[in-house]
């Protein structure tokens, strides 16, 4: 048996991490900056996320939702403290963002009893069937993707959004904390505000989808908290929540009601899931990492908005888009196979991403635009 061949690769193997590099079996080091889409929160093999996964391994790795797991417990106990939500969310583990976007779209329709979507250009919220249908990607929508109506409008654009709401079908409102594959863009403050109290007017769910642009990556817990006086009704997490180990969530918030069998899942909240995810918050805790990522984020943005050729610097903390005047896909090859660097792609091909693990110090921020620098003077010969 081969395998089915959807990705394009790189001739790059690596074979270990640590921090934010992985190295090659030649040992040759790789910075990473794209913690392999924004999921390397903690940085590769962090000593107690190591510790504590073997640990839980040795004693116990699985056992169903049948029976009492007191690590979901614990994690939602810390997950409420960290990110500022304490008791008003209730948590649904799962194993993946697509899989939280599927829930979340669920619990809005229970909810209304409606099935339209409104969702926003540009945005993705996965490829499963709900969450694909909702992602304005016609190439990775299947026909029976495809089955109930949905209306995409320009990030910002209230007054349509507005007229959409007004007609009183639409289930739910789904939108990016920050759009991540559409390139890094972020939702205005007071668009967020207007877009809650229009959902609010019309009985329609608001779902911020926070897989990318949570778990501190852009200097706050969760990025549409730096708009002030925003409650989503239902929150999506996956990606740094386990730094590596599948994982998703939903939270919802306090007002829905929760019944036995309304949502389910195998995996989803594990005990080793569970270790990953608490191991996460610990170290997000005790190294102060949020609070690292405001800051190193916003001098990485001033160094990056020095490199020639450079036309837009846009995000917040460690989530960072680089618009060129030309495709990106050739300068991308050559930081990683000459300058061992690691960076993403997007669905615009003239950006670049940068996703990089929180961890990351001021010393190997200077290092990637040092060698982002080395990777533009070989394309300008």
């Amino acid at each position: 048996m081969k395998l089915f061949d959807v990705y394009p690769l790189y001739p790059v193997e690596p074979v270990r991490g640590e921090g934010c590099y992985v190295f090659d079996e030649a040992g040759t080091p790789y910075l990473d900056f794209y913690g392999g889409h924004a999921v390397i929160s903690i940085g590769h093999s962090h000593p107690h996320y190591v510790k504590t996964l073997t640990g839980q391994v040795q004693r116990l790795g699985f056992y169903s939702n049948s029976i009492v797991n007191h690590l979901q417990t614990e994690l939602a106990q810390k997950l409420g403290e960290l990110s500022g939500l304490g008791e008003e969310y209730q948590l649904f583990l799962c194993n993946s963002g697509a899989e939280a976007n599927e829930n979340a779209l669920k619990m809005a329709s229970f909810y209304n009893g409606r099935t339209k979507v409104v969702a926003f250009k540009q945005g993705f919220h996965g490829r499963t069937s709900a969450a694909v249908n909702v992602t304005q990607d016609a190439k990775i929508q299947a026909p029976i993707n495809t089955t109930f109506e949905k209306e995409f409008y320009a990030l910002n654009d209230i007054t349509s959004v507005r007229a959409s709401l007004a007609k009183g079908d639409v289930c739910a409102v789904i939108i990016e904390g920050i759009q991540g594959i559409g390139g890094i863009h972020i939702p205005d403050a007071g668009f967020l505000r207007d877009l809650q109290a229009a959902c609010r007017e019309n009985d329609t769910l608001l779902i911020l989808d926070e897989i990318q642009s949570g778990y501190g990556r852009s200097g706050k817990f969760f990025a549409y908290q730096h708009a002030a006086g925003v409650t989503p009704d239902l929150i999506t997490v996956a990606k740094g929540m386990g730094n590596g180990f599948p994982m998703g969530a939903v939270l919802i918030h306090e007002r829905f009601p929760a019944k036995h069998g309304l949502l389910g899942t195998t995996f989803g909240g594990n005990h080793l899931a569970c270790a990953a995810g608490i191991a996460v918050l610990d170290v997000l805790k005790n190294e102060f990492l949020i609070e690292h990522v405001s800051t190193l984020g916003a001098y990485l943005m001033r160094r990056l908005a020095t490199l020639p050729g450079v036309k837009a610097v846009r995000g917040l903390g460690f989530m960072i888009g680089l618009d060129f005047d030309y495709p990106v896909a050739g300068l991308r090859k050559r930081l990683a196979l000459e300058e061992h660097v690691f960076v993403g792609s997007s669905s615009q091909p003239n950006t670049i991403r940068l996703l990089p693990p929180l961890t990351v110090k001021k010393a190997e921020a200077d290092l990637l635009v040092d060698r982002m620098y080395k990777a533009l003077a070989v394309a300008a010969v």
